[in-house]
C-alpha cells in the first residue's frame, strides 16, 4: 500500500475540483459526487477541493459551502490511496482556521494561496506559511498575478523550501523565469527529494513534465505531476499524458518531435478552455462547459451570475474540440456516467 507522501513524490494527476451547481445556483450534490468519482476512475491519485476552480465565493457566509464541500469530498475519498488537498486562503487568522478544518476533516495537505497578502513582506509571508505548516503539511502555490497572485522572488522560495512541513509546490506563474526561480530554489535547498514539484502552468503543462532542470553540475530536478484546473476535465487523457512523461523521464520511451506537437495542442486547447484571450475571465466556465457537454454537470453555472463564457469563447472551445479529438475522454465518460451518478 502506497502512502500519500509517496504518491505525491512519485507524481500524480491532481484535478482542481470544480463546483457542481443547479440552475438555482445551489449545490448539486449528486453531480458533485459524480465528479469526484470520475477523477478517481480516470486514474487521478489526488484531489484538490476548496481551490480557485471550486470558486473562492464558497467561503462567503451567504453561500457557506466551504466546510460542506470538504466533508462531502472526503466521504468519497475515504479509503482511497490518494493525495487529499484542501485549499486555504485569506490572512493568517482565516488561513489557520481553514487549515485546522482541513486537518479535522482528514486532508493530507493544504494548498496555500497568498493572494490576500499582496502587500506583505517576504518575512511576513514566510511567517504566514509557518503558522499554517504548524497545523498541517503545506502545498505551496505560485499563482500568476493575472488571477490574483503576486510576484514572489527567488529569496522567498529558497526560504520557503526550508520550512520543514512543506511537502510540495504548485508552480503556476505562467512564466518561465519565475518557474525557474522555484525549481532552482528547491534544488539548491537540498530538499528536492522531499518537496514534490507540480505544474500549474497551463500554458506549458507537458513541457514542464518533460523537462529535466539542471543547475550547474548539480543533480537534475523534475516537475513530477500537476495540480490543474485544466485537468478537471478530460482527466483520463491527463493521466495518460503524465504516464507518458514519466516513461520519457525514465528513458523507457524516446523524446520525439511528436511530444512537442502534442504539448502545443494541449496549450492551444487550454487557451480556449481558460479564456486566455480575455485574461482568463471565463476559465472556470470553460471547464464547466466541457463537463456539461459530457453530462457530468447539468450546466456551467457559477456562483456569480456574471461569471460565464466570454464573447467568442464558445467558438474557440468548439474549434479545439474539432481540432483535437484525441485530447477528450468522451467515450470513457459516456461508458461510466450512469454509475458515477448513482
Amino acid at each position: 500500500m502506497m502512502g500519500w507522501r509517496e504518491i505525491l513524490r512519485k507524481g500524480t494527476v491532481i484535478p482542481a475540483h470544480p463546483l457542481a451547481l443547479t440552475a438555482e445556483r445551489k449545490l448539486d450534490e449528486k453531480r458533485q459526487r459524480a465528479l469526484t468519482r470520475y477523477y478517481l476512475a480516470a486514474g487521478a491519485r489526488g484531489i484538490a477541493i476548496g481551490v480557485h476552480t471550486t470558486q473562492f465565493a464558497i467561503r462567503d457566509p451567504k453561500v457557506g459551502l466551504y466546510e460542506p464541500l470538504l466533508e462531502l469530498t472526503m466521504e468519497e475519498l475515504k479509503g482511497c490511496e490518494c493525495v487529499k488537498v484542501a485549499g486555504v486562503v485569506g490572512l493568517t487568522p482565516q488561513a489557520t482556521r481553514e487549515a485546522e478544518l482541513a486537518a479535522r476533516c482528514g486532508y493530507d495537505a493544504v494548498l496555500v494561496s497568498l493572494g490576500a497578502l499582496r502587500d506583505a513582506t517576504v518575512e511576513q509571508l514566510l511567517d504566514h506559511v509557518r503558522a499554517i505548516a504548524s497545523i498541517v503539511p503545506v502545498f505551496g502555490f505560485y499563482l500568476q498575478p493575472a488571477v490574483g497572485g503576486r510576484l514572489l522572488p527567488y529569496r522567498f522560495w529558497r526560504q520557503f523550501a526550508e520550512i520543514e512541513n512543506v511537502v510540495a509546490i504548485k508552480i503556476a506563474p505562467f512564466n518561465r523565469y519565475q518557474t525557474l526561480d522555484v525549481v532552482r530554489a528547491v534544488a539548491e535547498s537540498g530538499r528536492a527529494g522531499e518537496i514534490a514539484l507540480y505544474t500549474g502552468n497551463d500554458d506549458s503543462i507537458l513541457i514542464d513534465l518533460l523537462t529535466e532542470f539542471r543547475f550547474g553540475t548539480g543533480v537534475g530536478c523534475r516537475i513530477v505531476g500537476g495540480l490543474l484546473g485544466h485537468w478537471a476535465c478530460w482527466t483520463r487523457r491527463a493521466v495518460e499524458h503524465l504516464e507518458l512523461a514519466h516513461r520519457v523521464s525514465a528513458r523507457q520511451q524516446p523524446f520525439t518531435a511528436e511530444l512537442l506537437a502534442l504539448a502545443a495542442q494541449i496549450t492551444d486547447a487550454n487557451a480556449a478552455l481558460f479564456d486566455a484571450a480575455n485574461n482568463f475571465h471565463g476559465c472556470i466556465a470553460g471547464i464547466h462547459e466541457i463537463l456539461r457537454r459530457q453530462g457530468l454537470m447539468a450546466g456551467r453555472w457559477c456562483l456569480d451570475p456574471s461569471e460565464d463564457l466570454s464573447p467568442g469563447q464558445m467558438e474557440e472551445i468548439d474549434r479545439v474540440c474539432r481540432a483535437y479529438p484525441h485530447l477528450n475522454d468522451d467515450d470513457f465518460v459516456r461508458e461510466h456516467l450512469d454509475e458515477w451518478l448513482r
